[in-house]
Order: C-alpha cells, then structure tokens, then sequence
C-alpha cells in the first residue's frame, strides 16, 4: 500500500532526491520525498576497501544489515543501488524513482557561494580545489562520478560545506601573512559545517518568528569536529574554522588554535611535519588532554569520579567555545540568539552549562532547570528575561542538502506550494 501511494505521489510531481556524502572508505546515503521533507529511509555503508565492509539500512520496513568484501566505491554504489529498491526492506519500489541527487562536497573554495547543479566545469573546479581538501574532495568527485555511470542522465547537485562562508569579508578570511601567499596559493580562511549553520540559522527563524534581514545569530556546531559561526542578516561574516577545519576550537581529536611556532619547536626535538599535524589533527583536542577519549560522555563521567585531567579538558573545551562567543557578539554589536547543535551542542546539556556560566555579563542568561529538562529536545533554554535567547536546534545536513536540490532541479509551483504548506517549517 506504501509503495502504491508513493508511485501515485511521484506521477502527481513530489520528488525523491538521493542524498550523498561519500568519504574516504565510507558511503552515508538518505532518501527524501520532497517537499514533504520526509526521510524515506537511509544507510550507511563502512569499511570501503578493507576486508570486509558493512552495510546497515534502515527504512520503516526495517532494516538490511550486510558484511562482505566493498573494494571500492564503484561496488559500495551498486550495493547501495540494490539495497534502496529491496523487495522486502527496501526504501523505493524501483531506482527510476529517484529524481536527483545531492552531494555533500566538503571544498568549493572561492568560486561557489551557493549549492549548484553539477557539470564539467563544476567536476573541474572540484578537481583543482584538490590541493585544498585532499583527504575529502577526491571521494566526493568518486560519489560523483559512480553516480553518474549507476544513474546516467540524472541531474546531481553538489552542496559545499565552504559556501556559506563566501559571505566573510577580508577582514575576517584573511591571514596576517604575506599578502602573496593568498594571491599565489589561495591560503585564506575559508570555515567548514557550512551546512549544518545554514540550516540552523534558517530554522531559528522560524522558531523566534524574525526575518533573518533583521536578526543576528551565533551558531555553534559542537561535535567531535566543532565550529562557530557568526551570522549577520542572514550571512556569515565569521567562522572559527580557517584554512582547513584544524583551526578555531579545541575538538574531539584536533588541538584548534595553538602557537604555530610549536610545530617548528616539536620538529626540532625529533617529530617529522607529517606526525606533528597527524597528533594535532587526531591525537588532540578532547582525546589527548584528558587521555581517556574524544567522547564527552566518557571524560564527564571520569570528571566526576574525581580525574583532574578530564575536569581540565572540560574547562578548556568550555572556555574555548566561550571566547568565541564573546568575540562574536562584540563583532555582531547586536545577537538576537545563540543555537546549539551537533552531538555535544544538541546532547551535551551540562556542558551547555559550563559554555554559557559566566556569560550572563553580556546578556546570554541560561534557565538551567530547563537546560537539564530539556536535555536534547529542540527549543529554548535561556530565562525569559535573557536579552539572547538560547537556543537547541538539531542539526539536518541531509534535509538541507535535499532541499537545495529540490530548489534547484524543481523549483515548486504555486500549486505544489499550496498542497504542502502542512509538510514546511
């Protein structure tokens, strides 16, 4: 019956958009109906490459667990491919269902400030940004192109976690380094989670009722990777994150802002370039202050059990996260809201306390009876007094992603508009 009606639906014009987001030995995918915004399903396939890989999907059917070699991701495509119109567990009744996709793609660098359909010149531009994103954009163009060959003549559109900071005046994107250095090799702060704070931002203005022309926000992704944003009037005019997503806060594993004559001070007692940035970037943050994890859950409890070191990890993470959000809302003038997102922003409810304790001087007074009641559900916690609200919001790349592509390939009609108005924020 299920699958009856979402054939009805799809001749009627809703459309299911295939989300992507293709890393280095893995393959997360989600399939939406749009404009409902509804998941019909999703999965994720692991382990690329290696012996074995693993597949899990999950649709309201139930779910598909498999084990078996993936060589690569041209097998992991097509195993997907199968698992998305299986006969008993199976998200779409057939793969000519699918009316688009929509990649992540981690590095657009300067030349996309917005999600855009995929061409040749878009492929091109993927390829020269490279050298930029090393470790993600190569797997990204791989989702790319074995899409292409699984689905050929199927319109794809590529969603950049870089452009929504292409707002960022210099002032904000550019290093005190010589001016040559950007004008030969691009090297300038270009923020990462783009996503992620767009679609935050976007929802808090439909939970505070406010045009975005006239409203501040400070967002704050925070999960094993983390970032802050300031958004002015709808755009961002800084990031935390900088030239690549090492820089900014401390994080579950990378080190965030430190000296940068350290490395050149660990390179003399020993450490090759290539393991200074792989302790910085895997070794850090979370994980190698506290010695126990890069999972929050893990250092509180060991806090409250008495360990000094993870009490430590968790001041520093707080007063990081705190600093930024000073210097943004000296930066903004006026903040109408903060948003909390991500794994800890969402779920970390004390330490959202920790964040926001000593920020009551610049009008940012957390409720805590209702922080703790809140835990993770979306809504406000800041006292109703408080000059900023605050904000938990979760995070959905996945749904912004499949919203952009439905903007793009299949900009709705006054009509669709009408009959959906119910399925919208």
């Amino acid at each position: 019956m299920q699958e009856l009606q979402n054939m009805v639906e799809h001749k009627e014009g809703f459309k299911n958009i295939l989300v992507l987001n293709c890393g280095s030995s893995s393959l997360k995918y989600e399939v939406y109906k749009m404009p409902h915004r509804q998941s019909l399903g999703k999965g994720l396939i692991e382990r690329i490459g290696e012996k074995v890989g693993k597949l899990v999907q999950t649709t309201d059917k139930g779910e598909i667990r498999l084990e078996r070699p993936i060589p690569d991701h041209g097998v992991a495509m097509e195993i997907m491919a199968k698992a998305v119109v299986d006969p008993e567990k199976g998200i779409l009744y057939s793969l000519s269902m699918i009316d688009g996709i929509g990649h992540r793609v981690v590095h657009g660098g300067e030349k996309y400030s917005s999600s855009v359909q995929i061409d040749a010149d878009v492929i091109r531009a993927l390829e020269e940004n490279i050298e930029l994103a090393p470790l993600h954009n190569p797997p990204n163009l791989t989702g790319i192109r074995e899409s292409q060959r699984l689905f050929p003549g199927l319109r794809q559109v590529g969603v950049f976690d870089t452009a929504f900071h292409q707002t960022m005046p210099p002032a904000a994107y550019l290093y005190g380094i010589p001016r040559e250095f950007y004008d030969k090799y691009r090297i300038r702060r270009y923020g990462f989670h783009g996503t992620s704070h767009r679609f935050v931002s976007a929802r808090a203005m439909e939970l505070l009722k406010r045009n975005p022309e006239n409203t501040n926000v400070i967002t704050c992704h925070l999960g094993n990777g983390a970032s802050i944003t300031a958004i002015e009037a709808g755009k961002s005019i800084d990031t935390s994150m900088g030239f690549t997503p090492l820089e900014g806060l401390m994080m579950g594993t990378r080190s965030g802002d430190i000296d940068p004559a350290i490395i050149p001070f660990l390179e003399e007692r020993g450490y090759s370039s290539k393991e200074v940035l792989n302790i910085l970037n895997k070794k850090s943050g979370l994980l190698g202050m506290s010695g126990i994890s890069n999972d929050l859950r893990d250092i509180e409890k060991a806090a409250e059990e008495g360990n000094q070191r993870a009490v430590e990890a968790l001041d520093v993470y707080a007063q990081k996260v705190r600093k930024y959000i000073a210097a943004y809302c000296a930066d903004l003038v006026k903040v109408d809201a903060i948003i909390f997102t991500g794994g800890i922003g969402q779920n970390g409810f004390k330490m959202r306390e920790r964040i926001c304790h000593r920020l009551e001087n610049i009008g940012i007074v957390m409720d805590y009876e209702e922080n703790r009641k809140n835990q993770s559900k979306e809504g406000a916690v800041s006292m109703k007094y408080s000059p900023i609200t605050i904000l938990i919001i979760p995070t959905n790349e996945e749904l912004q992603i499949a919203m952009d592509v439905f903007e793009i390939l299949f900009k709705p009609t006054d009509a669709m508009k009408r009959r959906s108005t119910d399925v919208y924020f």
